[in-house]
Formats: C-alpha cells, sequence, structure tokens
C-alpha cells in the first residue's frame, strides 16, 4: 500500500485577479521507504505539494492520503496532531532553536508532540545523534557547528519522533556540493537504518538526480516520473 497517493490533485489561489494553479492535476504513488525528489524550477508547485502532504496546506480538489488518512478531510487541529505523529520535517535554513543545545534541537519535538518519560526521551535523542554522526556534539550550540552539522541535527530532530514520513523542502540549498552529497547519502543510511520515507524538493542540479525517484513539476503538473514506484 502507497504511504503517499496523490489523485487529480488541485491546488489553487487567488493573486488580485489571477487565479494561480500551483498544482494543477498531480497524481503520484509513492511507496513505504522511498528516497523521492520533487524537482523543478522555481514556482513549479514543488513547496506547495510538500506543504499538502505535510499538512500545512489544504487541497483545493482531488485526493491526498497520507499513511492510510485522507489528510485533505482533516480540521486544523487534526492536521496538527497527524503531522506529530507521523511527519517530521527538515528544513533549508535549519530552523535550530539558537538557545537550546544541539540535545534540546533534537529533544524538542518529542516534549512538544510525545508524551514521553524523560529516561525514553533521552534513550531516543542519543540513538538518533548517534545515527547522524553527533554523538559528541550534543553539549554544543547552533551557532558552534557548521552548516552540515546543523543539517544533520535537522534530520536528528525530523526523526527522533519516529516519524513513517520526512519531508525537506529545499534541503541543501545553503549546503556547498560535498556537504550536499552527504547529507543525501545521509538520508539513504537513515532510510535503510529506519525506513524512513523522505521526499524533498530541489531545483539544486548537485543533487537532482540522487533521488531513487525523481518527479519533474513544470508549472503546477508533473510531467515525468522517473524510478521505480512514481507514476504520473
Amino acid at each position: 500500500m502507497a504511504l503517499v497517493e496523490a489523485r487529480d490533485l488541485h491546488k489553487s489561489y487567488q493573486d488580485g485577479t489571477t487565479v494561480v494553479h500551483a498544482v494543477d492535476g498531480v497524481s503520484f504513488a509513492i511507496e513505504p521507504g522511498s528516497l523521492v525528489s520533487f524537482v523543478g524550477p522555481s514556482g513549479s508547485g514543488k513547496s506547495t505539494l510538500l506543504n499538502m502532504i505535510g499538512c500545512l496546506d489544504r487541497p483545493s480538489s482531488g485526493s491526498l492520503t497520507v499513511a492510510g488518512q485522507d489528510v485533505s478531510r482533516l480540521t486544523p487541529r487534526e492536521s496538527a496532531r497527524f503531522r506529530g505523529q507521523h511527519i517530521g520535517f527538515i528544513f533549508q535554513d535549519f530552523n535550530l532553536i539558537p538557545i537550546l543545545t544541539v540535545y534540546e534541537n533534537i529533544e524538542y519535538p518529542l516534549l512538544m508532540v510525545q508524551n514521553w518519560a524523560p529516561e525514553r526521551r533521552r534513550r531516543q535523542v542519543e540513538t538518533v545523534l548517534a545515527a547522524v554522526g553527533m554523538a559528541d556534539q550534543g553539549h554544543k550550540y547552533p551557532q558552534q557547528i557548521s552548516g552540515g552539522q546543523k543539517q544533520r541535527v535537522a534530520v536528528a530532530r525530523a526523526l527522533v519522533s519516529q516519524a513513517q514520513l520526512v519531508l525537506a523542502d529545499e534541503p541543501t540549498a545553503n549546503l556547498d556540493k560535498a556537504t550536499a552529497l552527504q547529507i543525501i547519502a545521509l538520508m539513504k543510511r537513515m532510510r535503510d537504518d529506519f525506513g524512513t520515507t523522505f521526499i524533498f524538493s530541489t531545483h539544486d542540479p548537485k543533487i537532482v538526480g540522487t533521488a531513487e525517484i525523481i518527479l519533474t513539476l513544470e508549472d503546477g503538473r508533473l510531467v515525468s516520473a522517473e524510478g521505480h514506484g512514481g507514476t504520473p
């Protein structure tokens, strides 16, 4: 069964007197454990699509199912609860909290969403810190680590609540080529180790071809699907 399935998905909004079709009749299915990239130029609909999958925005029409749930029908409160239970996010500008240590930044989602006992939280944070190669950096603050290390922390934070799905909007935009490729390799390893599905958007030529499934968008439409598991 597909983890994410879109059928004739549309998202439109009003810009003055003009109706903008940000996502225009998109259909695809993504299987669990996939590493998927949405590729296309700025304005092609990549971010809008990620926002709908992440329950941050609602489709105008069509159906969108994530982890067996029709997310287009959820109320804002239900969407927030669903995100906390099933979805992790990685941001291109890292979104780390500067007054918290690396350890505390990773622990934060567990404090906010999960009702976990302190010992269970500690074990889980230490597990993901080690998994992303940052076990000895937990005491540092974001301003004391490199951009690549910050993105590793962001990956760990997305994984800490055992999300089935992790979404990343332009996750390598602020990284050099070598570091960007390391982050994609880390996503692949985390997928293999934890079974997490990763979907990221990019128009970065350094990493366009690194995903196993490449869904190319243009003017809100899905124009091609390459690799196993993506069907237009």
